[in-house]
């Protein structure tokens, strides 16, 4: 594989660099000829001439690109508006293949079916390439669907934009497709021989204390734990609503929990009603994280994470980095983070409106992210794995500041919270049995309710209500703190046969009576369980009390029913249980 890099003047130095490419080509092995275009330069004529070019001098090469926000060449910010890369692969083996289509939200599934049945008509197709212009849309449905690709294909690349950030005008463009400002444009690689190495780096940490998003629809932000999401910014960072803003929270943007990979958000601007509105889509439920950014930690992850890169050996490495990461450093730094690659292999991209990229099979959307994508052809040439070495900062692994007050916040933050669990927990829990106490098991029974109720499912939903029998006469005969051993053993029994039943809270309902929630069971599932919670209590004895039993009653909730009914009816069950002789389970059906 072997990439000519191209910093666009005119046409005639553009010719004779073609020219040169061709000798190469006559000379060296040459089966597949790719060119990528990047333009900051918005003038599509202008474009479309260089297109042109590359028709008439190259016409059996492809080429795809589109307009950015920056572009990188030679591993540093390019001076030029528009820059070109060609790349040769030389292997026989190796084949490409573009496509391109309209890319709005109702047509992403019809786009990305059409992607899947190329990737199966072409088993060859081991990674995707993709540049699309999606200002305005949302991404959840187009990355639910791309994550039902054939698992073992890798998918990178980036959002078109504009130089100018305010400006939504974006476009993609391929040969024989032309310009499309709503597309999409996917480069399909693959081959025996061709290797392909894909990865992230953020370079941002996440700080310890959570939050819930609690409202939000599309890329805006409403709530944070029920509060006005700019109030984390404000209270916590002291960051006000200004001209500031953006670059202010450009360090400290929200991570969002995606199984084991945190995906970068950051804030654009404050709405009047204090929402946010955020460079992506975010859902509700998500669990966020506010995330600090400074140079040096950045770097030092730039040195960690590209030392796997340096290690596949690759030819060549395309970079898609988020504009918002070139707002941060600025244009005298921002190539300090991507300068290392190009000791490694010819490093060259842009500068995106969002990263895209699949990581386990579920293709993922980032913001503030370098998405990196290491190609070669045939097995690594090397003896000796080239090292990351970044000329810029050699006092990279000394500690910045910021990070040694964020550890002192963080261990004080983990002690804090540590004491208000424990806190929580005692007022939600009873002291002798360690199970909810009785306001807690009941907001658990009234929000099962509720839940069932506001979602219009059909979950069901089961109360099991025991009482110890004759404990009054434990209490008199053997003491309170043998009654206190009886009820605790009871509390043992609950715990150990409700573990491994999905969605099963335990609590006590006030002295020798206790009460089991179900929320995915029915009630002859639910009288099964009451059952071997009766035999495994009877089977139990006491130092002084010996054997005890216990009554049950069991029911299953109706459809739209309050919690008070409910109580009442397993209730009649429970008294049933003891007039009809005790240590018994009775089961009133709904």
């Amino acid at each position: 594989m072997k990439q000519f890099q191209i910093s666009f003047k005119d046409d005639e130095a553009f010719c004779r660099e073609l020219a040169e490419i061709k000798q190469w080509c006559q000379i060296n092995p040459a089966y597949t000829t790719i060119f990528r275009i990047y333009s900051e330069d918005m003038d599509y004529d202008h474009i479309r001439h260089i297109c042109d070019i590359l028709d008439d001098k190259m016409p059996d090469a492809l080429y795809l690109g589109c307009t950015a926000n920056a572009n990188l060449l030679d591993g540093v910010l390019a001076k030029a508006e528009i820059i070109i890369t060609c790349t040769i692969f030389e292997y026989e083996t190796t084949q490409a293949k573009i496509l391109q289509f309209p890319f709005l939200e109702e047509n992403v599934k019809e786009d990305v079916d059409k992607l899947k049945a190329c990737c199966e008509e072409n088993p060859w197709v081991n990674s995707v390439e993709m540049h699309a212009t999606i200002m305005d849309m949302s991404m959840k449905e187009f990355c639910d669907e791309m994550s039902t690709l054939r698992k073992d294909i890798q998918v990178f690349g980036g959002g078109a934009f504009n130089p100018n950030m305010d400006d939504e005008t974006a476009a993609v463009f391929s040969k024989g497709n032309g310009f499309l400002e709503h597309g999409i444009v996917f480069l399909l690689l693959g081959g025996d021989d061709l290797h392909t190495y894909s990865t992230f780096i953020s370079g941002w940490k996440p700080l310890k204390r959570r939050f819930r998003v609690t409202k939000a629809d599309r890329e805006v932000l409403y709530e944070l734990d029920g509060k006005p999401a700019f109030d984390v910014y404000q209270r916590f960072l002291n960051i006000n609503k200004n001209e500031n803003f953006f670059s202010n929270t450009l360090e400290f943007p929200l991570f969002i929990e995606h199984g084991d990979i945190d995906i970068l958000r950051c804030p654009l601007a404050v709405n009047d009603d204090d929402s946010l509105v955020m460079s992506s889509d975010i859902q509700e439920d998500a669990i966020v994280r506010l995330s600090y950014g400074d140079p040096e930690t950045i770097l030092s992850s730039i040195r960690h994470d590209g030392q796997e890169i340096a290690n596949f050996q690759p030819e060549v490495i395309e970079t898609f980095s988020c504009a918002a990461r070139r707002a941060f450093w600025g244009d005298e730094n921002i190539s300090d983070e991507t300068v290392p690659f190009r000791s490694v292999a010819p490093t060259a991209g842009f500068y995106t409106h969002g990263e895209f990229i699949r990581m386990g099979g579920d293709m993922l959307n980032f913001n503030v992210t370098l998405v990196i994508a290491a190609m070669r052809e045939g097995e690594p040439k090397n003896d000796e794995v080239v090292s990351i070495y970044d000329a810029q900062r050699e006092n990279i692994d000394k500690i910045p500041i910021i990070r040694r007050f964020v550890s002192f916040i963080e261990a004080s933050t983990a002690e804090l919270e540590e004491i208000n669990m424990k806190l929580a927990m005692t007022s939600i829990t009873d002291g002798l049995t360690r199970l909810y106490n009785r306001a807690e098991i009941e907001r658990r029974i009234r929000s099962a309710l509720e839940k069932r109720t506001k979602k219009g499912t059909t979950n069901d939903i089961s109360l099991i209500m025991l009482d110890i029998d004759n404990f009054k006469k434990v209490n008199d005969i053997y003491g309170h703190k043998e009654g206190d051993h009886v009820i605790q053993g009871l509390s043992d029994v609950l715990r150990n046969t409700t573990t491994g039943v999905h969605s099963s809270y335990l609590g006590r309902w006030g002295g020798e009576e206790f009460m089991v929630l179900l929320s995915e069971s029915t009630a002859d599932e639910a009288a099964e369980l009451a059952e071997k919670i009766r035999a495994e209590f009877a089977s139990k004895s006491y130092e002084t009390a010996g054997c005890q039993t216990v009554s049950i009653g069991v029911t299953q909730a109706i459809a739209d029913e309050d919690a008070d009914t409910l109580y009442n009816r397993v209730d009649k069950a429970l008294y049933t249980a003891k007039a009809n002789g005790k240590n018994q389970v009775v089961k009133f059906d709904k």
